[in-house]
């Protein structure tokens, strides 16, 4: 068994998130990830997440099926998923990504999008 493992996947938003609720949203899933051993990075644009996450595999598990539980989205769709050599975003619990406008708490690990809706991190998040 890999000691580490990615998985990426993109669901849709239940609700359109404004900075506050993206704020608390956050604030939880770091706190879940670190009590987790857990890594990532999350995008939303388009009211679109695309989420990856990295760690030990029965912790990726665990947070796998709770996230297809979270009635915050819907249309789960799995992108990859498979061993991983070393971590990509070792300095974030979860780092994000979005619009600018979304940042009003200034919030750490939070990385703009360009034009295209991407970050140079979630770029990191999407190589295989």
């Amino acid at each position: 068994m890999p000691v580490l493992e990615r998985l990426l996947y993109r669901s849709k938003a239940t609700n359109t998130l404004g900075s506050l609720h993206l704020f608390n949203m956050l604030s939880e899933a770091r706190a879940k990830n670190a009590m987790l051993g857990i890594t990532g990075h999350l995008l939303y644009t388009e009211e679109v997440f695309v989420q990856c996450i990295e760690g030990k595999p029965e912790a990726i598990e665990s947070l796998w099926h709770s996230l297809q539980r979270d009635a915050r989205h819907y249309d789960i769709e799995l992108l990859a998923r498979g061993p991983l050599e070393k971590r990509r975003f070792s300095d974030w619990s979860m780092a994000f990504s979005s619009y600018p406008s979304l940042n009003r708490f200034n919030m750490p690990g939070f990385f703009a999008v360009d034009k295209e809706g991407m970050s140079a991190e979630a770029e990191r998040c999407a190589k295989a």
